[in-house]
């Protein structure tokens, strides 16, 4: 897998092994034929595949957020897959309402709750 891809989705999944979420089956399956790209495959228990990719370059949180983002799209659809709540990660503040937003503040990728701004935790440290 491309390096900067890699680093970017560390953080990401260390959030997804928490409790409330799930692990993807990563397969390093290129699918952008941009070089200026890096994507690969986040595979579902049952099956189902959901394509990630960043821009080569740019700052690393920029890619992290963007990549949470997307990441996000396929834990909510694993999680509806296994019947449980798809509120991935869950906002602390409104746990039964949203989940949390990817967003950089301050130089560095973080949740927060996206009704009330509220920064929750650094991305890669959900739950520390």
């Amino acid at each position: 897998m491309q390096r900067e891809l890699a680093a970017a989705l560390e953080p990401i999944l260390s959030d997804l092994g928490k409790p409330d979420g799930v692990q993807p089956d990563l397969r390093d399956e290129p699918w952008r034929d941009d070089p200026q790209t890096a994507s690969a495959f986040l595979y579902a228990s049952d099956g189902s595949g959901h394509g990630i990719s960043i821009d080569l370059g740019l700052p690393t949180v920029t890619q992290v957020v963007a990549l949470a983002d997307q990441v996000q799209e396929w834990a909510v659809e694993a999680l509806w897959s296994l019947g449980r709540a798809t509120n991935w990660p869950p906002c602390p503040q409104h746990p039964e309402s949203h989940p949390l937003t990817a967003v950089v503040r301050a130089d560095r990728a973080v949740w927060a709750c996206p009704t009330l701004g509220t920064e929750i935790s650094e991305i890669g440290t959900l739950g520390s």
